[in-house]
């Protein structure tokens, strides 16, 4: 019984994430600040979950325009970390993806889990502000690549 209880948990496959890191053409980050739990109130970057039927560029799309009302057309991968995503106090595994994308336009509005966005200069970017995990990793890797 035991040996079927730890398959059923180690079959589970991640749920997929995703994040970008939207420059503008003065070459600042857009940063969101957390308006839900988990790490409510700190920094993050626009992203979420990928919906059933949708590739991860949909949904990095899709969560750009519904968290900060950009039009973004396209968007580049980068790379991927797997986490483990505390939600409604279950552990959610999670494979992050994470996108880089260009803008010209530099009006946000913040929505949906959103509480504010703000452009950010990249020397002025620190790792330590941002709540969660892997979004910290991250952008520890997205700097050391631009910088």
């Amino acid at each position: 019984r035991r040996q079927r209880q730890m398959c059923i948990e180690t079959d589970q496959n991640p749920s997929s994430s995703t994040a970008a890191f939207i420059l503008n053409s003065k070459e600042e980050l857009l940063v969101v600040r957390r308006g839900k739990e988990p790490a409510k109130g700190t920094l993050d970057l626009p992203g979420g979950f990928v919906d059933n039927e949708e590739t991860a560029e949909q949904g990095m799309i899709r969560e750009i325009k519904e968290e900060t009302g950009l039009d973004i057309s396209k968007v580049e991968y980068l790379f991927s970390i797997p986490n483990i995503y505390r939600y409604s106090g279950m552990d959610i595994h999670t494979l992050d993806m994470f996108f880089l994308c260009h803008t010209e336009v530099e009006t946000v509005k913040p929505a949906d889990d959103v509480a504010e966005c703000s452009w950010v200069p990249l020397h002025e970017v620190y790792v330590e502000r941002f709540g969660l995990r892997s979004i910290r990793e991250a952008v520890h890797r997205f700097l050391q690549r631009k910088c």
